[in-house]
Protein backbone atom coordinates (compact mmCIF):
# COMPACT_ATOMS: atom_id res chain seq x y z
CA UNK A 1 0.00 0.00 0.00
CA UNK A 2 2.91 1.96 0.87
CA UNK A 3 4.66 1.64 -2.77
CA UNK A 4 1.43 2.50 -4.80
CA UNK A 5 0.98 5.68 -1.99
CA UNK A 6 4.38 6.08 -3.45
CA UNK A 7 4.01 5.71 -7.15
CA UNK A 8 0.51 7.82 -7.10
CA UNK A 9 2.63 10.86 -5.17
CA UNK A 10 5.20 10.46 -7.90
CA UNK A 11 2.48 10.84 -11.05
CA UNK A 12 0.81 13.77 -9.27
CA UNK A 13 4.46 15.50 -9.41
CA UNK A 14 5.11 14.96 -12.88
CA UNK A 15 1.65 15.64 -13.98
CA UNK A 16 1.50 18.93 -11.97
CA UNK A 17 5.41 19.70 -13.37
CA UNK A 18 4.14 19.05 -16.79
CA UNK A 19 0.79 21.76 -16.44
CA UNK A 20 3.17 23.59 -14.88
CA UNK A 21 5.13 23.74 -18.05
CA UNK A 22 2.66 24.26 -20.44
CA UNK A 23 0.88 27.25 -18.85
CA UNK A 24 4.21 28.93 -18.69
CA UNK A 25 3.88 31.68 -20.90
CA UNK A 26 7.38 31.87 -22.17
CA UNK A 27 9.67 29.42 -22.70
CA UNK A 28 12.15 28.50 -19.90
CA UNK A 29 15.48 30.37 -19.83
CA UNK A 30 18.50 28.20 -20.18
CA UNK A 31 21.40 30.53 -19.08
CA UNK A 32 21.92 33.34 -16.54
CA UNK A 33 21.45 36.02 -19.46
CA UNK A 34 20.35 36.43 -23.29
CA UNK A 35 20.23 40.19 -23.48
CA UNK A 36 17.83 40.30 -27.21
CA UNK A 37 19.83 41.23 -30.16
CA UNK A 38 17.22 43.70 -31.61
CA UNK A 39 19.67 44.38 -34.89
CA UNK A 40 19.96 40.56 -35.71
CA UNK A 41 18.12 39.32 -38.36
CA UNK A 42 18.04 35.58 -37.03
CA UNK A 43 14.79 34.78 -36.79
CA UNK A 44 13.91 32.46 -33.54
CA UNK A 45 11.37 32.42 -30.98
CA UNK A 46 12.38 35.47 -29.06
CA UNK A 47 15.59 37.35 -30.00
CA UNK A 48 18.90 36.30 -30.55
CA UNK A 49 21.28 37.08 -27.92
CA UNK A 50 23.92 39.78 -27.83
CA UNK A 51 27.65 38.48 -27.69
CA UNK A 52 27.99 41.31 -24.83
CA UNK A 53 25.93 43.20 -22.65
CA UNK A 54 25.70 46.17 -20.19
CA UNK A 55 23.71 47.68 -17.27
CA UNK A 56 21.65 49.50 -19.70
CA UNK A 57 20.13 46.85 -21.24
CA UNK A 58 18.66 45.73 -17.85
CA UNK A 59 17.09 49.50 -17.40
CA UNK A 60 14.24 51.62 -18.39
CA UNK A 61 13.24 54.62 -16.64
CA UNK A 62 9.82 55.39 -19.42
CA UNK A 63 7.42 54.20 -16.48
CA UNK A 64 8.05 57.22 -14.28
CA UNK A 65 6.47 60.26 -17.03
CA UNK A 66 3.16 60.38 -17.56
CA UNK A 67 2.30 59.61 -20.88
CA UNK A 68 0.53 62.05 -23.20
CA UNK A 69 -3.24 61.10 -23.26
CA UNK A 70 -4.05 64.24 -25.83
CA UNK A 71 -5.60 61.68 -28.62
CA UNK A 72 -8.76 60.28 -29.96
CA UNK A 73 -8.95 57.69 -26.84
CA UNK A 74 -7.42 59.94 -24.07
CA UNK A 75 -5.12 56.91 -23.16
CA UNK A 76 -1.32 56.01 -23.58
CA UNK A 77 0.33 52.60 -23.12
CA UNK A 78 4.00 52.81 -22.09
CA UNK A 79 5.48 49.65 -22.44
CA UNK A 80 8.54 48.34 -21.30
CA UNK A 81 9.09 45.07 -22.80
CA UNK A 82 12.00 43.08 -24.54
CA UNK A 83 12.24 45.76 -27.04
CA UNK A 84 12.87 48.43 -24.62
CA UNK A 85 14.58 46.36 -22.09
CA UNK A 86 16.48 43.91 -23.91
CA UNK A 87 17.60 41.92 -20.78
CA UNK A 88 14.18 40.74 -20.65
CA UNK A 89 14.41 38.43 -23.40
CA UNK A 90 14.31 34.82 -21.74
CA UNK A 91 12.63 35.80 -18.76
CA UNK A 92 9.33 35.98 -19.06
CA UNK A 93 8.10 39.38 -17.77
CA UNK A 94 7.55 42.71 -18.66
CA UNK A 95 5.04 46.00 -17.59
CA UNK A 96 3.76 48.58 -18.98
CA UNK A 97 2.02 51.80 -17.79
CA UNK A 98 -1.12 52.96 -18.40
CA UNK A 99 -2.60 56.75 -18.53
CA UNK A 100 -6.12 58.16 -18.53
CA UNK A 101 -7.39 61.35 -19.02
CA UNK A 102 -10.54 61.76 -17.39
CA UNK A 103 -13.24 60.01 -19.55
CA UNK A 104 -10.06 57.68 -21.32
CA UNK A 105 -10.68 54.61 -22.32
CA UNK A 106 -8.03 51.85 -22.93
CA UNK A 107 -10.05 50.14 -25.30
CA UNK A 108 -11.31 46.37 -26.14
CA UNK A 109 -8.07 44.12 -26.72
CA UNK A 110 -6.48 40.92 -25.78
CA UNK A 111 -2.93 40.11 -25.09
CA UNK A 112 -2.22 36.59 -26.59
CA UNK A 113 0.79 35.87 -25.04
CA UNK A 114 0.08 36.58 -21.28
CA UNK A 115 -2.35 37.51 -18.25
CA UNK A 116 -1.97 40.83 -17.36
CA UNK A 117 -2.39 42.24 -13.70
CA UNK A 118 -2.65 45.73 -12.84
CA UNK A 119 -2.27 48.35 -9.86
CA UNK A 120 -3.91 51.44 -9.56
CA UNK A 121 -1.47 54.39 -9.04
CA UNK A 122 -4.06 56.87 -8.76
CA UNK A 123 -7.21 57.54 -10.14
CA UNK A 124 -10.31 54.82 -10.31
CA UNK A 125 -11.09 52.91 -13.05
CA UNK A 126 -13.79 50.89 -14.38
CA UNK A 127 -12.38 47.75 -15.44
CA UNK A 128 -13.33 44.18 -16.95
CA UNK A 129 -13.08 41.27 -19.02
CA UNK A 130 -15.32 38.99 -21.18
CA UNK A 131 -15.11 35.36 -21.07
CA UNK A 132 -15.53 32.77 -23.96
CA UNK A 133 -18.79 32.42 -22.43
CA UNK A 134 -19.81 35.97 -22.74
CA UNK A 135 -20.06 37.12 -19.15
CA UNK A 136 -18.76 40.61 -18.72
CA UNK A 137 -16.63 40.30 -15.37
CA UNK A 138 -16.09 43.82 -13.92
CA UNK A 139 -15.64 46.09 -11.31
CA UNK A 140 -14.59 49.57 -9.94
CA UNK A 141 -10.87 49.99 -8.99
CA UNK A 142 -9.13 52.77 -7.18
CA UNK A 143 -6.05 53.83 -5.90
CA UNK A 144 -3.61 50.72 -4.33
CA UNK A 145 -6.10 48.42 -6.34
CA UNK A 146 -5.55 45.31 -8.47
CA UNK A 147 -7.18 43.54 -11.05
CA UNK A 148 -6.33 40.31 -13.02
CA UNK A 149 -7.00 40.13 -17.18
CA UNK A 150 -6.77 36.35 -18.13
CA UNK A 151 -4.60 35.68 -20.55
CA UNK A 152 -6.02 36.40 -24.10
CA UNK A 153 -9.39 37.36 -23.26
CA UNK A 154 -11.39 40.56 -24.57
CA UNK A 155 -10.60 43.25 -21.42
CA UNK A 156 -10.46 47.27 -20.78
CA UNK A 157 -10.15 49.92 -18.86
CA UNK A 158 -11.88 53.47 -18.44
CA UNK A 159 -11.73 56.22 -16.40
CA UNK A 160 -15.01 57.50 -15.46
CA UNK A 161 -13.66 60.07 -13.21
CA UNK A 162 -13.02 64.03 -13.38
CA UNK A 163 -9.18 63.59 -12.86
CA UNK A 164 -6.12 61.07 -14.07
CA UNK A 165 -5.47 57.93 -13.97
CA UNK A 166 -2.72 55.45 -13.70
CA UNK A 167 -2.08 51.80 -13.54
CA UNK A 168 1.08 49.92 -13.44
CA UNK A 169 0.46 46.53 -15.36
CA UNK A 170 2.73 43.32 -15.20
CA UNK A 171 2.61 40.39 -17.72
CA UNK A 172 3.95 36.89 -17.66
CA UNK A 173 5.79 37.35 -20.87
CA UNK A 174 8.54 39.02 -22.32
CA UNK A 175 6.42 40.63 -25.38
CA UNK A 176 2.88 40.04 -24.66
CA UNK A 177 1.23 41.23 -27.76
CA UNK A 178 -1.70 43.54 -28.15
CA UNK A 179 -4.68 43.21 -30.40
CA UNK A 180 -7.15 45.87 -30.03
CA UNK A 181 -10.62 44.60 -31.68
CA UNK A 182 -11.55 47.32 -33.25
CA UNK A 183 -8.34 48.35 -35.25
CA UNK A 184 -7.58 44.58 -35.50
CA UNK A 185 -11.06 44.60 -37.22
CA UNK A 186 -11.40 47.59 -39.36
CA UNK A 187 -7.82 48.99 -39.90
CA UNK A 188 -6.12 45.64 -41.45
CA UNK A 189 -3.74 45.60 -43.87
CA UNK A 190 -4.87 44.51 -46.65
CA UNK A 191 -8.34 45.25 -45.51
CA UNK A 192 -11.02 42.84 -43.92
CA UNK A 193 -13.46 42.49 -46.85
CA UNK A 194 -16.77 45.04 -46.29
CA UNK A 195 -18.85 42.07 -46.47
CA UNK A 196 -17.19 39.85 -43.81
CA UNK A 197 -17.47 43.08 -41.74
CA UNK A 198 -21.24 44.05 -42.83
CA UNK A 199 -22.29 40.51 -41.97
CA UNK A 200 -20.27 40.48 -38.52
CA UNK A 201 -22.01 43.15 -37.30
CA UNK A 202 -25.00 43.34 -38.51
CA UNK A 203 -24.22 47.21 -40.33
CA UNK A 204 -24.36 48.72 -43.86
CA UNK A 205 -20.94 49.31 -45.79
CA UNK A 206 -21.53 52.78 -45.48
CA UNK A 207 -21.39 52.37 -41.50
CA UNK A 208 -18.33 49.90 -42.14
CA UNK A 209 -16.54 52.26 -44.60
CA UNK A 210 -16.88 55.24 -41.88
CA UNK A 211 -15.43 53.47 -39.18
CA UNK A 212 -12.73 52.57 -41.07
CA UNK A 213 -11.79 55.77 -42.42
CA UNK A 214 -11.89 56.76 -38.42
CA UNK A 215 -9.49 54.02 -37.83
CA UNK A 216 -7.52 54.38 -40.77
CA UNK A 217 -3.44 55.39 -40.14
CA UNK A 218 -2.79 59.00 -39.72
Amino acid sequence: MAAVGKLYLAVVVVVLASISSLVSADPEMLQDVCVADLASGVKVNGFACKPTFNASDFFFDGLAKPGLTNNTLGSKVTAANVEKVPGLNTLGVSLSRIDYAPGGLNPPHTHPRATEMVYVLFGELDVGFITTANVLVSKSIKMGDTFVFPRGLVHFQKNNGMVPAAVIAAFNSQLPGTQSIATTLFAASPPVPDNVLTKAFQVGTKEVEKIKSRLAPK
